[in-house]
């Protein structure tokens, strides 16, 4: 099993220097991948009627592409993941035109993670219909790979129109598309017509079921299971030694294929805070 990091996205701050240093830093540490968390805006909890919700307007999200983008530029063999992108909410050419300049200038360590999101207040703002964003997420995906293969494409979907068109330059390799979430009808397209899964779980008895789920829908349409990839997430937070290789060990025995260390909400610190905790939880896990 493979080990990355989560970026610390509502402490990391703006510093560039500090952005480059955890991302330099995890790399020399051995992490595999670096994921980033997806937010275009956050709401007003002060606004009529109130709001409620795992984050609000004063909880920073860095944009994962142009985030990336540097990154890429300053690291060399660190796989970049969205975990997960809020895809139904964004223009579908255009994403696969950044994805495609990013799986280019990251020389193809770009992984795409997707998501349906669940803030309407979001999609409100973007324009973009809260109640059929499951379906216009799948139609995206075929149109995304289409888009990153054809020189020209005619392309009629329910929610695109692609007249003799296409993007160019393209990826040189196919950029994974994993999903992330739980409910059955998104289980059930993740098995279909995904490279991954991102479970935002623990490694317990809804996750084993959730995989054996993912398995059997994979059989009955044909998908090898060979090469389907899991990238769970642990936390820092409230953990020792003995919780996060427990952790792990569970994990790993489910079939995970990488787990990525969250290290934030851990208490204060600053980038070499982070680094150690990485390196901490590291050694443990790897010994």
């Amino acid at each position: 099993m493979e080990y990355g990091v989560v970026l610390p996205h509502n402490e990391i701050g703006t510093d560039p220097g500090a952005m480059k240093a955890f991302a330099q830093g995890a790399e020399a540490l051995g992490a595999k991948q670096i994921l980033i968390y997806d937010h275009v805006l956050g709401a007003d909890p002060d606004r009529p009627g109130g709001f409620q919700g795992p984050y609000d307007k004063d909880v920073a999200f860095h944009e994962p592409f142009t985030t990336f983008s540097f990154i890429a530029a300053v690291t060399e063999t660190i796989e970049l993941v969205t975990a997960v992108l809020i895809l139904p909410q964004r223009q579908t050419a255009l994403v696969a035109k950044q994805v495609a300049q990013l799986a280019i200038l990251s020389n193809n360590r770009f992984r795409l993670g997707i998501g349906t999101g669940w803030n309407d207040v979001e999609y409100e703002a973007l324009n973009v219909d809260f109640a059929g964003r499951g379906k216009r997420q799948e139609e995206q995906v075929a149109l995304l790979r289409a888009l990153w293969q054809e020189d020209s494409l005619d392309y009629t979907g329910k929610y695109h129109r692609v007249n003799r068109a296409s993007i160019k330059p393209r990826p040189s390799s196919p950029v994974p598309v994993w999903f992330g979430g739980t409910a059955p009808v998104l289980l059930r397209r993740c098995a279909r017509i995904g490279d991954g899964w991102l479970p935002l779980m623990g490694a317990n008895s809804a996750a084993k079921k959730a995989i054996d789920f993912l398995k059997a829908e994979r059989a009955a349409c044909g998908k090898p299971w060979q090469g389907f990839e899991i990238m769970a997430q642990a936390q820092y937070a409230g953990g020792n030694p003995d919780k996060w290789r427990t952790h792990a060990e569970k994990w790993q025995a489910l079939g995970a294929t990488k787990l990525a260390l969250a290290t934030h909400n851990a208490g204060p610190t600053d980038v070499d805070g982070y680094l150690r905790r990485i390196e901490e939880y590291f050694k443990v896990v790897r010994d």
